[in-house]
């Protein structure tokens, strides 16, 4: 069977999930088509019309996939040959032990490799209606930033309302504003190259200040429909931080742990880190300053931090609404509606958070719509993996009536077997989906 002989697939959303769909079913012989509103309509996040552009942070995390699930799933992703995790390790900027890149180069890489591949076609155009069973296999990857047309179709064909959280963006800064006679480079236990993060110090009442700044400072205003919505807790603005409790960001992306301040013999109280965000090493972004605050409150506010008195930000902080279906109700075990099972979807729509996870969720469905078509067996892997066990949870592991997003980590994963130490315990759960997921390779390449 060549791509000549096979209808296309359809994939709606040129993001995380859609570019790594695309890429897979291609990567098997399955043409596609590609289907992206941008430029035509832009959405409340991004700023171009590039594919898998980031909107939120440059990190994907933890790349230790000895002793994290996050870094797991990047180990597993490469070794299923996945586009973005090849794009982001050529893209790499300085993060310590996270796997974090150059925002722009990333994007560009993808969008070379998808444009450059002859089984992929890309339509500029926006889909405002569910897709119908003419087009065949279809997958919806649009995100948490679904245009309404599409959502208001998704929502109907579902016949269950659509859960919706905030999710918010992180300020970016010019290096040279930053002031280095106070702020210095240093990763939290020297991890990585030991310097790969910008630190900013402050002293107890420094922090307290800033801590009522935040609270006091002017939000954005939210419209009536969107005030019940919750936000995502792995995601939480700054300032609703701060709401929780003064010592919550000191406990949070502010803690003063694993740095020594070689300006001062002094211990800083608090600390706000910056990270890389572009290989030329020209911007840093504030991480986990993600805020509602007004953007002039914003700069009012953080040039109250040492070092970002006299800041100059190329990007400050957002707030957008995301939408997620209610996977475990609506999707089967191979993420088809249920009832109209010519359509997939996939990434961050699915109720995945992290770009990690919704492009494991992405690269899945371009498996599953190849085995498919091509009449060849394809397994799900085992709920013992990282892919399997995030796979798992939107498909029918967690509960449909309190259906959340969520992040991979080992939560997710089935119980060790026998007494094994604390201390251990990350390195079993790694080691045991380390060899089930060897074992289901050598499954699947035998089928």
């Amino acid at each position: 069977m060549t791509g000549e002989d096979v209808k296309p697939v359809h994939v709606v959303g040129g993001g995380l999930a859609g570019s790594e769909a695309c890429w897979q079913l291609a990567s098997a012989g399955i043409p596609v088509i590609l289907h992206e509103m941008r430029p035509h309509r832009g959405t409340d996040a991004h700023l171009t019309d590039g594919l898998a552009e980031l909107v939120c942070s440059n990190s994907f995390r933890s790349d230790d996939a000895e002793n994290n699930a996050v870094g797991l799933l990047h180990q597993e992703m490469r070794i299923m040959n996945s586009l973005i995790i090849e794009s982001a390790d050529a893209n790499r900027v300085p993060a310590g032990g996270a796997l974090a890149v150059d925002r722009d180069g990333f994007s560009a890489y993808i969008q070379q490799k998808i444009e450059a591949q002859p089984l992929i076609t890309i339509s500029r155009e926006e889909v405002t209606s569910l897709p119908p069973e003419d087009w065949g296999q279809t997958i919806i990857a649009t995100g948490p930033l679904t245009s309404d047309g599409l959502a208001t179709a998704v929502h109907a064909a579902t016949g269950a309302d659509a859960l919706a959280f905030f999710d918010a963006i992180a300020p970016i800064v010019y290096k040279e504003s930053i002031d280095f006679d106070i702020a210095w480079f240093q990763s939290r236990y020297d991890k990585g190259d030991g310097a790969d993060y910008i630190n900013c110090p402050m002293t107890e009442t420094q922090y307290g200040d800033f801590i009522q700044a935040l609270i006091d400072g002017g939000k954005t205003e939210f419209k009536e429909w969107e005030k019940s919505t919750p936000y995502f807790d792995d995601c939480l603005p700054i300032e609703v931080m701060a709401e929780r409790g003064p010592e919550t960001l000191r406990y949070g992306p502010m803690k003063p742990v694993g740095l020594t301040n070689p300006r001062s013999d002094v211990k800083p109280y608090a600390i706000v880190q910056l990270r890389q965000d572009n290989k030329l090493g020209t911007l840093y972004n504030i991480v986990g300053f993600q805020t509602k605050l007004t953007y002039g409150e914003q700069k009012r506010i953080f040039a109250t931090i040492p070092g970002l008195e006299k800041a100059e930000f190329a990007r400050l902080g957002g707030l957008h609404r995301n939408t997620f279906i209610n996977s475990p109700a609506v999707l089967d075990a191979q993420l088809r509606l249920k009832n109209h099972p010519h359509i997939r979807f996939a990434g961050q729509i699915t109720g995945v958070e992290g770009y990690v996870e919704s492009t494991s969720i992405g690269l899945l469905a371009g498996r599953l719509a190849a085995a498919e078509i091509t009449g060849t067996p394809f397994a799900i892997p085992p709920v013992t993996t990282a892919m399997g066990a995030i796979m798992s949870h939107i498909t029918g592991g967690a509960d449909a009536k309190s259906f959340q997003p969520m992040n991979v980590n080992f939560g997710l994963f089935p119980p060790l077997e026998g007494r094994i130490r604390k201390k251990e315990r990350k390195l079993a759960y790694t080691g045991r989906a380390s060899q089930d997921f060897t074992s289901w390779l050598e499954t699947i390449s035998e089928k």
